[in-house]
């Protein structure tokens, strides 16, 4: 008979699956309460950090599509449903297993597919958004500064040029009066 709460706890998840921009499986064996709520913490808004039952994540993975993690579900199981930006997520995660070697990434799933924790880590390594785009405006910027630079010299050698041509008629007029 399958009970009404547990339904509920797999739709649920179900959800967060469906509605996550990435998702990292963790096992978290040895953690505290209050290394978890340091966890959580660290992971502010951009994921929800979720302890689970493997037998219950694996129907609601099953449920909203997502194949490849069935061999992660072992164990005491937890994931980080990222909410925001995956590299932020990530890179929370990464360093708070570097801090509490109880804290065990075993992988998780991006843009339909699964992801090893060497993945993971080269997540992590990445700038965050904010810093990729300031990066990236900054190029811009200096392009758009080389162009204006390159269509001004025409105009500005062109001036050059009719500054020195007068020069040399005044030089050249005395002489022929």
């Amino acid at each position: 008979m399958v009970k009404p709460d547990k339904v509920a706890a797999v739709a649920e998840i179900a959800d967060r699956f469906r509605n996550s921009s990435a998702t990292v499986v963790t096992e978290y064996t040895g953690l505290s309460v209050s290394q978890l709520s340091q966890l959580r913490r660290a992971l502010g808004t951009t994921a929800k950090y979720r302890v689970a039952k493997n037998t219950l994540v694996k129907r609601a993975a099953e449920d909203a599509g997502i194949e490849g993690l069935e061999e992660l579900f072992l164990g005491p199981t937890a994931i980080a449903f990222v909410e925001g930006e995956a590299v932020d997520a990530a890179k929370a995660l990464r360093d708070f297993a570097k801090e509490n070697n109880a804290l065990v990434i075993k992988g998780g799933y991006m843009d339909g597919r699964a992801l090893t924790v060497e993945e993971i880590n080269q997540l992590a390594d990445l700038d965050s958004r904010e810093v990729l785009l300031s990066k990236a405006a900054g190029a811009f910027k200096a392009k758009l500064s080389q162009a204006a630079a390159l269509f001004q010299a025409p105009a500005s050698q062109v001036a050059r040029l009719a500054a020195a041509l007068e020069e040399k008629r005044k030089d050249e007029a005395p002489a022929e009066s």
